[in-house]
């Protein structure tokens, strides 16, 4: 049986165009970064943060204002002043800024605290006034609010402005954590291929092509809600899994110079051999992410949309961007790729490993999955919610802004409750103020004709558990009593009401969500290899890394360790980073387990296999798991706390999975099961279709 590569393969077919026309190649990519982004910059963007539950509480509560009262929809600022000497002190200061803050664009009204009952804490050295903005204010013009603040501070007057659109101003920007980790990523090639240009190649596909989806989300957001933290979202996967896609071929393209081939067959080689793999590795993180759909929250459809599509993009510049480029730099990759060769054994030390690991199989596997599953255990008391400024540095001003509205105002008011009363209400106050938790409440204020709305102001803190306890007591005990009653209709809002909404709906839909991205991809893996043990351990294994980095994410921003500041874990992070999670680690069982079936196919000695499989893929996994590590790692320097989660979170399941997993305990599973690894019984061998990630070889 002839078993040579031949060229009649789609992707050979691909990498000989993009070889033969690489300055073609090379100028198509070009020109579409161009024009994207020209594009792009001229439309701009229309990104919408869609935090909508429909059929929640809190969502009626919305649409109730919405409906009943649209003028009170819109921006408020809370401009907090602080003097020991009592506010009272400083009055002519404090108009003067307040007539300054009213010229400003996009300002609607400006409250003084002199003139609104209880805005001057008991004491008179904390008040607050509350500017009106109109919606969607540019970044700009709340920047601009905020230097005007902070300029009237002095002569023991402290001015901080809390709010929304203040916490959005304060964490525009960025670009540190994405340079950061580029130049990270760079170093380390550089160490693995020993020449810059080498090393440039990987980093430059993923660049083109981060570049490129970045621009194409801008245009898309006018058509597809997208959040406004999808682009550093996209950004973290994109850099990371371009550059990991591309060394993955790469190593596979260096992999065949030194068995001899010439650069020209090398390149269509490793595109045949290891682009099979990134295809079908980018795929099953698509299908990870579109399985957010099943969700059904509008929040994380745009993210959905616009992760698979940066997935996509990086494949796309992987198999025709990446051999342009080879083609372009292959003589000089080629002397430094040989140089290196004579001075090393290609995988000699991941095939004493394998064999290690292969004496003894149940050791590392018994030490891995317990501590796997030790780091997971903290998961189990994770608190899903929203951060808020009592969560940002000490140094911003909103934390200083909150701080003050505690210390003068009480804990509650930073995140009161919204209740809208439909009916009587008239007994609504008293019934809440006798509620355990409860600071205190305001009267019913007219909405409409027969709506009211009462604040509560809880006597604990918004990230507080005794508050979302609160919220619980007034929606199952309190108010279904008093209805009962009164015949009204009561409901409860506000952003910690909110955030138990979206929490419990992300709870409620994550066992479909589970089911459907691991049993679509474990259908792929069962369809590529023939068997029905490898899918089965790849779920189970990668669930555990996904628990583990949640642990993990939990310790450190649940329960501050290293000092961060404790809160709850942003409620839609766990379910991003089991989508991405799920499918990066996917890509590392890929591209490990393909080489083994190749060598399986080829000799039929399962232990040879698994030896072989470790040793010409150990380094590249480590390599490219390294890469990622540094990539999603420097998103932890981030302002925002939510990319600091997605950061930590998706750097720890790498290193995990890389390290532990596939240098581990894959090899002693795959050790165990033998020859079973590769059954597939036959009634779902006649089913099941057949897709090849391999070509074998002589």
């Amino acid at each position: 049986m002839d078993t040579r590569i031949t060229p009649q393969s789609r992707l050979h077919r691909v990498a000989a165009w993009a070889q033969r026309r690489h300055w073609l190649a090379l100028g198509l990519w070009i020109a579409v970064l161009a024009a994207i982004t020209v594009t792009s910059q001229a439309l701009g963007t229309d990104y919408r943060d869609d935090h909508s539950l429909p059929g929640t509480e809190s969502q009626r509560v919305i649409d109730t204002f919405a409906e009943r009262a649209p003028a009170s929809q819109g921006e408020t600022v809370q401009l907090v002043l602080a003097h020991d000497g009592g506010v009272e002190q400083v009055r002519g200061r404090v108009d003067a800024l307040l007539a300054e803050v009213g010229t400003l664009p996009q300002v609607v009204a400006v409250q003084s605290p002199y003139d609104t009952p209880g805005a001057i804490a008991e004491g008179g050295g904390i008040a607050y006034a509350t500017v009106a903005l109109d919606a969607d204010t540019p970044a700009e013009d709340v920047r601009r609010l905020i230097d005007v603040g902070q300029a009237a501070q002095g002569d023991g007057l402290r001015v901080a402005l809390g709010g929304d659109v203040i916490r959005a101003a304060e964490e525009g920007g960025g670009g540190a954590a994405e340079g950061a980790g580029i130049l990270a990523a760079l170093a380390i090639l550089v160490l693995m291929f020993g020449s810059l240009l080498a090393a440039a190649v990987p980093v430059l596909t993923a660049i083109f092509a981060v570049g490129s989806t970045i621009g194409a989300i801008a245009l898309v957001s006018f058509v597809v809600d997208m959040p406004s933290y999808a682009p550093p979202l996209m950004m973290l996967v994109g850099l990371g899994v371009g550059i990991d896609y591309a060394l993955l071929i790469f190593s596979r393209y260096r992999g065949e110079l030194l068995a001899g081939r010439d650069r020209d067959e090398a390149a269509r080689t490793a595109l045949d051999t290891a682009g099979r793999s990134v295809l079908f590795a980018g795929c099953t993180v698509i299908i990870a992410l579109l399985g957010l759909l099943a969700l059904g929250l509008g929040s994380l459809r745009g993210v959905a949309f616009a992760v698979a599509l940066t997935v996509l993009v990086t494949m796309i510049a992987s198999l025709t961007l990446l051999p342009a480029l080879l083609t372009v730099f292959g003589r000089h990759i080629e002397r430094v790729v040989r140089k290196r060769a004579a001075r090393r054994a290609e995988g000699e030390r991941w095939r004493r490993l394998a064999a290690a690991v292969q004496r003894r199989p149940w050791a590392p596997l018994v030490v891995g999955v317990a501590a796997l599953g030790a780091l997971a255990l903290p998961a189990l008391d994770m608190r899903l919610g929203f951060a808020d400024a009592g969560t940002e540095a000490e140094s911003s001003t909103t934390r200083q802004a909150y701080d003050l509205l505690a210390e003068g105002f009480g804990p509650g008011v930073n995140g009161p409750l919204i209740v809208v009363s439909e009916g009587d209400s008239g007994q609504l106050r008293e019934a809440i103020e006798a509620t355990p938790g409860v600071a205190s409440a305001t009267r019913p204020q007219p909405v409409s004709d027969d709506l009211a709305t009462v604040l509560v102001f809880p006597d604990s803190a918004p990230q507080d558990a005794a508050t979302h306890d609160l919220v619980d007591n007034l929606r199952t005990d309190v108010l279904p009593t008093l209805a009962a009653q009164t015949g009204a209709t009561y409901l409860v809002g506000g952003s910690v009401a909110a955030a138990d909404d979206f929490a419990a709906a992300v709870s409620d839909r994550l066992p479909l969500f589970i089911l459907v991205v691991v049993g679509l991809s474990a259908l792929l893996l069962a369809a590529v290899f023939r068997s029905l043990l490898i899918p089965l351990k790849a779920a189970v294994l990668n669930l555990l890394s996904i628990g583990a980095s949640l642990g993990v994410v939990t310790l450190v921003f649940g329960q501050g360790l290293f000092g961060v500041q404790p809160g709850p874990v942003e409620a839609f992070v766990p379910v991003l980073i089991f989508a991405i999670v799920f499918g990066l680690s996917m890509d590392y069982e890929v591209f490990l387990v393909a080489r083994m079936h190749e060598e399986w196919r080829r000799t039929g000695d399962a232990a040879h296999a698994v030896r072989e499989g470790l040793a010409t893929t150990g380094g590249v996994i480590t390599a490219a798991a390294a890469i990622m590590i540094v990539v999603f790692g420097a998103f932890v320097l981030s302002p925002d706390r939510m990319l600091q989660q997605f950061g930590l979170g998706l750097a720890v399941a790498v290193l995990l999975d890389a390290f532990v997993i596939r240098c581990l305990i894959v090899p002693a599973v795959m050790r165990l099961f033998g020859e079973r690894a590769w059954w597939l019984p036959r009634a779902l061998d006649r089913v099941l279709p057949r897709a090849e990630l391999e070509r074998v070889r002589n």
